[in-house]
Order: structure tokens, then C-alpha cells, then sequence
């Protein structure tokens, strides 16, 4: 086929969370920028999803990645924050403390090594202490948000705003399709594809 593999690049078990958390971060922010042209009413309607609506489920998506987060950095349960991103009331501010989290996250991610995406982390939660793999829980959290953003863009489906492309990021093939994105971001094609 003419490709030239790096073999240390295969063998890197941080490259993929790299990816993912980039991957995370453009896709919130593709998801923002389309829901940021809905009217206040369109975007808080009610609407046949576990939420209820396209606001209520980002803000679940934050509420998680808060919850997740701090878990990660062994920061103890905080519920008058994770209250706070449940009951975001409007999208602006949203979106802000959504590129907070998803800048935090990237930071996190570039800061594992393989040892430490093995490491056992305990996640607060009101009745009990969880004890689960960085890596496994790095996994669940990017499998959770990819789950929720499909929900917000079937909702926009039955808006007049068309859902963004969301899975075009992480294969080379795709550098056309994020160049925008990308220089929004500040983010390099080699910073990527490293």
C-alpha cells in the first residue's frame, strides 16, 4: 500500500487519548457553534430524549465531564459544582465552562504515561468510593460524551439547524474536513498526527 508505519507510534498508549480528548474537543465545539443558531425556546424545547431537551443534555455532558474530571485529579465529589453545569441556563456560558473542561481534559490526557493510565483512581460518588483504572475510566468518559453528542445531534435533526459532521477527526484522511476547525482550535495537523 506505499504507507510507512512508525512502529513507536503504534506502541504509544497515550496517542489514542490524545486523539480522543482532541477528537472531544472539536466535536463540542462544532456541536456549540451549530446549536449557538437555535433560538432560545428551540434549544430548551421539549423533546422525546432521556434529558428532555438539547440544553438539558449538554449540560449533562459537562455535569459528566466535571464529575469525571475532578475524579481523575483527586479532587473530592463536588456537588454545588456538578449542580452548577446541570443547571447551566443558557448556552454562551455553556459552551465557555465546556472549553474549560475539554482544555482541562486534553491537559490531563498529555499529562498520563503508561504508568499512570494504570493507575487505580477513586470516584466519590454520593453513596460510595469507586475504584476503576485511569485508562478505563479515560475510555468510559470519551464512550459517554460520543453517546450524549449523538443524542443533541438527532435533536437538532428536527430543527431547521443542520447537525454538524462529528466523527471526522481522528484518520489522516480527514485533515480536509477539520482544517477550519483546527485553526479555530490552534491546533497543528504534526501536533495531532504525532
Amino acid at each position: 500500500m506505499g504507507h510507512a508505519f512508525d512502529v513507536a507510534g503504534m506502541t504509544d498508549p497515550l496517542r489514542i487519548f490524545r486523539k480522543l480528548a482532541q477528537a472531544n474537543r472539536l466535536a463540542n465545539a462544532r456541536l456549540h457553534e451549530a446549536c449557538a443558531r437555535l433560538d432560545r425556546d428551540t434549544l430548551t424545547a421539549g423533546r422525546p430524549a432521556f434529558f428532555g431537551s438539547i440544553q438539558q443534555t449538554l449540560n449533562h455532558i459537562l455535569m459528566v465531564d466535571r464529575f469525571y474530571l475532578d475524579a481523575l485529579r483527586g479532587r473530592p465529589l463536588d456537588l454545588a459544582r456538578l449542580d452548577e453545569a446541570d443547571r447551566c441556563p443558557d448556552l454562551p456560558t455553556l459552551a465557555a465552562w465546556q472549553a474549560d473542561s475539554d482544555a482541562a481534559l486534553l491537559a490531563h490526557v498529555q499529562d498520563q504515561t503508561p504508568v499512570t493510565l494504570a493507575e487505580i483512581v477513586a470516584i466519590e460518588r454520593r453513596d460510595r468510593v469507586q475504584h476503576d483504572r485511569r485508562d478505563d475510566i479515560l475510555s468510559h468518559l470519551f464512550q459517554h460524551q460520543t453517546h450524549h453528542r449523538g443524542q443533541v445531534h438527532g435533536m437538532l435533526s428536527a430543527t431547521p439547524v443542520r447537525p454538524p459532521q462529528l466523527d471526522e477527526f481522528i484518520v489522516g484522511d480527514d485533515a480536509p474536513a477539520r482544517a477550519r476547525d483546527m485553526a479555530r482550535l490552534g491546533w497543528s495537523e504534526a501536533d495531532l498526527m504525532r
